[in-house]
């Protein structure tokens, strides 16, 4: 998988050290499920080179065609539709809704606990929940690149993953892949579901 730059962590813990692909997935994801991607991201993600087999790299592959063809405000306007529209979005974006059907549910009570267990808050410029699947990524990109060995372990790893983002990521992926509105967003969502497909057979093998 290739790197691709993206945004700063939301999530206020310092970090160091090289990026590692996972690391920049996770990134990567975050920033395309917070808001629409400029027309540089779009042009990064369509220029990288690319290697290497599998459905994963296939879903990759698949994406970064999408994005040489992609035209920056039509994916913003896709983006809108499907995920602020009026009133009630198309789709959800948040933990609470799929595991309790309601938002700023028990689900985003019981992250916001384990949040605090590893010494982390949401930044004031992030106006969305804990809950939401960019923050759930970024939140796994810090545990992964962190100095702090306790967070980086793959113990910790495993257990944020498969408490928060396991039980309901594919889930949200497949609303997005079958809503005949989604387009750009649709390669996005089965990058993302195989994406998380791999982490959860990596932590179960580990």
């Amino acid at each position: 998988m290739t790197s691709v730059s993206t945004q700063a962590l939301r999530f206020e813990a310092p970090y160091q050290g090289e990026e590692s692909a996972r690391a920049d997935l996770y990134g990567l994801l975050a920033t395309l499920f917070y808001g629409p991607p400029t027309k540089d991201l779009l042009d990064a993600i369509a220029q990288a080179p690319s290697s290497g087999d599998g459905v994963l790299q296939q879903a990759w592959n698949d994406l970064a065609a999408t994005c040489e063809e992609a035209q920056a405000q039509k994916v913003r306007d896709e983006y809108e539709s499907l995920f602020i529209g009026v009133g009630k979005p198309e789709i959800m974006l948040y933990a609470s809704f799929y595991l309790s059907g309601f938002l700023m549910e028990k689900p985003l009570a019981a992250l916001r606990s384990d949040l605090d267990a590893l010494r982390l808050q949401r930044s004031d410029s992030m106006p969305e929940s804990e809950d939401h699947i960019a923050a759930m990524c970024e939140v796994m990109r810090y545990l992964i690149l962190s100095e702090d060995a306790e967070h980086s372990s793959l113990d910790t790893q495993k257990r944020f993953f498969s408490t928060h983002l396991q039980q309901w990521a594919g889930a949200m992926c497949d609303t997005i892949m079958h809503h005949p509105q989604a387009v750009f967003y649709s390669e996005v969502a089965q990058l993302a579901k195989h994406f998380f497909d791999v982490e959860t057979q990596a932590f179960d093998m580990a």
